[in-house]
């Protein structure tokens, strides 16, 4: 298990994939041929669920399909896993998010986030937006954790955990280049002068990402490479000097 830092979150959020729960409901949907599978046989495409949930303001039920278009609500104490397309997708307690419709009826062209946090990993395709109100992010094939502060106006963090990401908080611009959880604050006010900030790794792990990916047929880049890097926020795989973050001033 890799060494974690948390912020206003529990130990028991950021460990949901070891529950039995889960780990039954993800061997299942991989047996059952995955999101494909379940789009033809018109199946639900939530893997695991637990607590209150609304779909378009209401009470999801057993046996709900998530829809491109849809609204997706998250209670206290309660969390969702669901497969889009070829992106996974898990929020955490008391989000609010939508996930707006792409070139097809089950492709994601834009994860708009309101509230809470989101776990999500995308295979490679065209650029789709992360959207929350500091920062929006153009990503291509990656995974990324998001999570917005209401209790610091809306302050996002926002951690490229590996590949390719366009990041804009407000005007300031970067490229974000990850091998290793490369991470980002996006402020309400600037900083220093800055919108965007470098941050720490928080509140989410690698297995975490290992088992969204694994819900749609991928590894993480650090399971590709078979060796993980450090986890300080910088994004590589070495012990880089702080200066090397994309959002460090210059």
């Amino acid at each position: 298990m890799t060494q974690h830092i948390l912020l206003g979150r529990t130990e028991d959020e950021i460990l949901w994939f070891r529950r039995r729960s889960f780990l039954r409901a993800a061997a299942a949907w991989t047996a059952m041929g995955g999101f494909s599978a379940a789009w033809a046989q018109q199946r639900t495409n939530v893997v695991e669920r637990s607590g209150d949930i609304l779909l378009n303001g209401e009470k999801l039920v057993p046996g709900a399909y998530i829809q491109t278009g849809d609204r997706i609500e998250t209670g206290p104490r309660s969390h969702i896993v669901f497969v889009m397309g070829n992106a996974a997708f898990g929020a955490r307690e008391n989000t609010r998010m939508t996930v707006e419709r792409g070139a097809t009826l089950d492709a994601v062209s834009v994860l708009r986030m309101i509230t809470g946090a989101v776990i999500s990993v995308w295979s490679r395709g065209n650029t789709r937006t992360i959207q929350t109100p500091t920062l929006t992010a153009g990503i291509r094939g990656t995974g990324v954790y998001t999570e917005i502060f209401t209790n610091q106006a809306d302050r996002t963090y926002f951690c490229n955990c590996y590949g390719t990401i366009d990041i804009d908080a407000g005007g300031d611009q970067v490229v974000s280049q990850a091998e290793y959880h490369q991470s980002f604050w996006a402020e309400p006010e600037p900083r220093n002068g800055r919108l965007l900030t470098p941050a720490k790794a928080i509140n989410h792990t690698d297995e975490e990402l290992e088992a969204m990916a694994g819900l749609i047929g991928q590894k993480t880049a650090w399971q590709i490479l078979g060796r993980k890097g450090v986890k300080d926020g910088q994004g590589y795989m070495q012990q880089e000097p702080p200066s090397m973050h994309p959002a460090a001033p210059r």
